[in-house]
């Protein structure tokens, strides 16, 4: 019995998932979480064979926790739903050691399919995804960089970016700068909106 542990912030989707994964004879659903802060302590807890995460989570992205999750419960593997959009996302899944990403819309039987190989120890990736993240490349953006424009995208100002992430407003305004540069950007916002489509935040 594949034990499967279910992360998705939106109650119909979490739902039908459960359901779908509840009518195959060979999975147990062990838990249904919305936010992705939950899912290490639920994980370390449950001892899921496989956890299915959404990417965009309240508390904590998809890939975080995954990061997490492959640091407390290396045994754990991974199954990342995300959508098209977000192409740079597989890079940083890969990184982050995501055994499967596949899309939202893709048909029921690639996810119950991807789980089942999963488990096996295969890695499940949507060939549309990989030429995506072949076209838009890895993020040009330094760690530090992201972090800054990740900050950036709450809406805060310089002076609460440099206090959270313990920086002189200068250097904020310089990582800024740089980010909005490196990505092509008229403006902040424009930088975080083009890092964002390409999965680089």
């Amino acid at each position: 019995m594949i034990r499967v542990l279910i992360a998705e912030d939106m109650h119909m989707i979490r739902t039908a998932l459960a359901a779908l994964l509840r009518l195959e004879d060979d999975m147990e659903v062990v838990a249904e979480l919305e936010r992705g802060d939950e899912v290490v302590e639920a994980a370390l807890r449950l001892r899921p064979d496989i956890a299915v995460l959404d990417i965009d989570m309240p508390g904590l992205d998809g890939l975080t926790a995954a990061e997490r999750l492959h640091e407390k419960l290396p045994g754990c593997r991974v199954l990342v739903l995300t959508g098209l959009s977000q192409p740079g996302n597989l890079l940083r899944a890969l990184k982050v050691h995501v055994q499967g990403f596949i899309v939202k819309d893709a048909p029921a039987q690639t996810l119950t399919d991807g789980i089942r190989r999963i488990s096996r120890g295969e890695r499940v990736i949507d060939p549309e995804l990989v030429a995506a993240a072949l076209e838009t490349g890895s993020s040009p953006l330094t760690a530090r960089e992201t972090e800054v424009l990740r900050v950036a995208a709450t809406g805060v100002p310089v002076v609460q970016i440099a206090s959270e992430l313990s920086l002189s407003q200068a250097t904020v305004r310089n990582y800024l700068s740089n980010a909005i540069g490196k990505v092509g950007a008229r403006n902040r916002i424009d930088a975080i909106r083009i890092s964002r489509d390409a999965g680089w935040l």
